[in-house]
């Protein structure tokens, strides 16, 4: 059904029920509308084709002067669309950008009706929306390769500068700055892989794409076992307080491992002094589960930007990091049907808090 018929239809039915016209129905829709009949002259044309237009009328007028768009070298659309000639078999024009006189970018299509197929074009029923939501989304992306390849730069030109050193003066250095180097640009190596696998988990939370094997899981082991971990790893003094009888959760093992390594990584980075992980029965929620409580001794995070947080790329200080550590941790724990909130801890730095169910409570 045309976008024309569309709204005849709805208007149709709002007047049966004593309701708006058929310019009213359309002054309502979120894009420029403009209907021509068989002639070309435009019979239709709404509230936000007006603005984006800059048309105080337009009825009465031939299509070619109402929607006057350029392309970037200065073709206009009605010539190159050629609405009412082409295929016989041509049912709507494809989405395109094209220009006001001032460049400003506006993104066309159009509907051609046919009262019988083959036959000549009846009415033109042309859509208009701004490209300022596409600009936005383009500036993202740029914002985002940027940003990513910064993060893939950085220990690449640590490796090639090792790598480098080590073929040209291999002779001239003794074992020691060899196995320096050398551990130099394992380490880089790590970073790199893990950054591929963080972008990797971005990707697929952003998709919707995230695979869970959600089972069973004893907290105080899993606990244990990554605190043990990121003792051993960073040298720093990890305590851990955890409450008996705790139920076990519903969890993917792996993902459950990743965001409480992620969550202390985080807090040891960020804060000073002592981290401390907490795990006890979660209480006064609408499901059962575990609430885990990781606090530092640091400069805590303002209530002003904890909700930009949990976004790709957020970095609090000059401690380094990827930036995607927290927006991951946010989309497993929710993905599990949990939650993740930001807070004070007692020693005046920032306590994170994960609310983990004890049952399968994925969203659908």
């Amino acid at each position: 059904m045309s976008l024309a018929e569309t709204t005849h239809r709805a208007s149709l039915s709002g007047m049966a029920a004593g309701g708006s016209t058929q310019d009213d129905v359309l002054d309502l829709l979120p894009d420029g509308v403009v209907v021509a009949g068989p002639d070309g002259t435009v019979t239709t044309v709404n509230a936000e084709a007006q603005r984006l237009l800059r048309e105080t009328g337009g009825l009465g007028r031939h299509l070619s002067d109402v929607v006057a768009l350029q392309d970037r070298t200065g073709n206009s659309w009605f010539s190159c669309a050629d609405p009412y000639g082409g295929l016989p078999t041509r049912k709507q024009l494809t989405e395109a950008a094209w220009y006001l006189s001032d460049g400003t970018e506006l993104l066309v299509t159009a509907r051609l009706v046919r009262r019988r197929p083959g036959g000549p074009v009846d009415q033109v029923a042309v859509s208009l929306r701004s490209a300022r939501a596409r600009e936005r989304l383009d500036r993202e992306r740029s914002d985002l390769v940027a940003t990513v390849a910064h993060e893939l730069r950085s220990p690449l030109t640590g490796v090639k500068g090792f790598v480098s050193t080590l073929l040209s003066k291999w002779d001239r250095l003794n074992d020691d700055q060899k196995k320096l180097m050398l551990e130099t640009v394992n380490v880089d190596a790590d970073r790199l892989t893990r950054l591929i696998a963080e972008l990797l988990d971005v990707a697929r939370i952003d998709t919707g794409r995230l695979s869970l094997y959600p089972r069973p899981v004893d907290v105080l082991a899993t606990v244990e076992r990554v605190v043990a971990s990121v003792r051993a790893g960073t040298g720093r003094d990890v305590s851990l307080d955890v409450a008996e009888d705790l139920p076990k959760i519903s969890a993917d093992p792996d993902k459950l491992v990743q965001v409480l390594t992620n969550l202390l990584d985080n807090a040891v980075r960020h804060g000073e002094g002592r981290v401390t992980l907490t795990a006890r029965p979660l209480e006064e929620a609408t499901y059962a589960g575990v609430l885990v409580l990781v606090d530092d001794e640091g400069d805590g995070i303002s209530p002003d930007i904890r909700s930009r947080v949990f976004t790709k790329f957020w970095k609090h200080g000059t401690r380094g990091g990827s930036g995607l550590g927290m927006y991951i941790i946010h989309g497993l724990v929710t993905a599990h049907g949990g939650s993740v909130e930001i807070g004070d801890s007692p020693s005046g730095g920032a306590r994170i808090a994960v609310s983990w169910p004890s049952e399968d409570r994925r969203p659908e």
